[in-house]
């Protein structure tokens, strides 16, 4: 049986595409991909993302814990304050990437991949063990909390002033990458985060799970006149490929470490010890390999993940698409892809075999789209 959030009926009056996700049944689309898609471009998108994992760690050892679980550095964060970090094996390969909301001094909220939940809080609990043999009386706490939340996404250039709508908290004051906790909805307690995975602006709340339907219908109400649009998993893949955002399963997996997935700017080499350093350390002593790019083709074709990559004559294949589609904002055939270290830099022409035909393309800057400047 596929699990389903709380606003799986909510998906079917709106006549949503339900596929099965990660072992969940969510909308892959509404109205389409490109129309959700565009609607969050210019206006806002919402979008159920409950089926995430959160997992609530607590005590006076808790940030020691997680320093020693992830990359980054979650000392340089404030209470309040949100980072995104990853978590590898000790053979530096990535577990997974997640965000950890400091919440109190000795109280950090982490979110997880879906489909990675139970692998992650399996992970998290194996780390949990290796720490307290370290530290026998260790103060620390760890729950998977998963089962208790309603996580809804509303994103775009619009997303802020609908949110506002069902709130007495001052939502401007709400910085990227910070969050709040208040009441939404006239009382329903909500944690206001100024994330997403869209690159635009827009808030993640989260609410008891049984709360989600409720403040679904209030998001929808509120937003009217905005043109709010429901958005499935179609239009959050192609609006995170357009800013280069990872995607487990895609660019990241147990076989990739941080640095050649690009993720050195959340890695801390000179924090402390963390599970999996020693191997990053190495792996960068030995110089990379490969490198993460974005690339267009420059031929007919739209590159799509498994697509294997050659060198511009077409003899010698050097990495292979990670992700792709036919970028509704820029309107290229654009694709993510592992290459050879050497044949990384911008501007440098290569081929992509789609069907047995090699495609010309060129490796471009990324992000492959940037959200116009806000004008006064």
């Amino acid at each position: 049986m596929l699990k389903r959030t709380a606003l799986f009926e909510e998906h079917q009056k709106l006549g949503g595409r339900l596929i099965d996700f990660g072992g969940w049944e969510l909308p892959v689309q509404y109205s389409g991909v490109m129309q959700e898609h565009l609607a969050c471009r210019s206006a806002a998108g919402i979008f159920d993302v409950s089926h995430m994992g959160e997992v609530l760690v607590e005590g006076a050892d808790a940030e020691a814990f997680l320093m020693f679980l992830i990359t980054n550095d979650l000392s340089k964060i404030a209470i309040g304050q949100a980072q995104y970090t990853a978590m590898c094996h000790e053979n530096g390969g990535i577990v997974d990437d997640l965000i950890i909301y400091k919440r109190a001094k000795d109280r950090f909220f982490v979110v997880v991949n879906a489909g990675n939940t139970d692998k992650d809080v399996n992970h998290i609990l194996e780390i949990d063990k290796i720490f307290r043999k370290k530290n026998p009386n260790c103060d620390l706490r760890i729950s998977n909390e998963s089962h208790n939340y309603t996580q809804i996404a509303v994103q775009g250039p619009k997303a802020a002033a609908i949110v506002q709508k069902l709130t007495q908290l001052d939502l401007s004051q709400i910085k990227t990458y910070w969050f709040a906790e208040g009441q939404l909805n006239s009382g329903v307690p909500t944690f206001f985060a100024r994330t997403g995975y869209t690159g635009e602006d827009g808030f993640e709340l989260y609410v008891a799970w049984d709360q989600g339907p409720a403040v679904w219908r209030a998001l929808f109400e509120a937003g009217k006149e905005e043109g709010i649009t429901p958005c499935g998993l179609g239009a959050r893949d192609t609006l995170r490929l357009e800013v280069k955002y990872p995607l487990y399963g895609h660019e990241l997996s147990d076989e990739t470490h941080p640095l050649e997935a690009g993720l050195g700017w959340v890695t801390s080499l000179t924090k402390g010890d963390f599970v999996g350093r020693a191997a990053i350390v190495q792996a960068k002593e030995a110089g990379l390999k490969r490198a993460l790019v974005g690339l267009k083709l420059i031929e007919r074709g739209i590159p799509r993940q498994g697509y294997a990559i050659y060198d511009v004559s077409g003899d010698r294949r050097i990495g292979e698409i990670t992700s792709g589609t036919q970028s509704p904002s820029t309107k290229l055939a654009i694709g993510i892809a592992y290459v050879a270290k050497e044949l990384s830099t911008v501007g440098t022409q290569v081929r992509v075999d789609i069907r047995g035909t090699k495609v010309l393309a060129e490796i471009i800057p990324t992000p492959f789209y940037k959200k116009p400047k806000e004008t006064a």
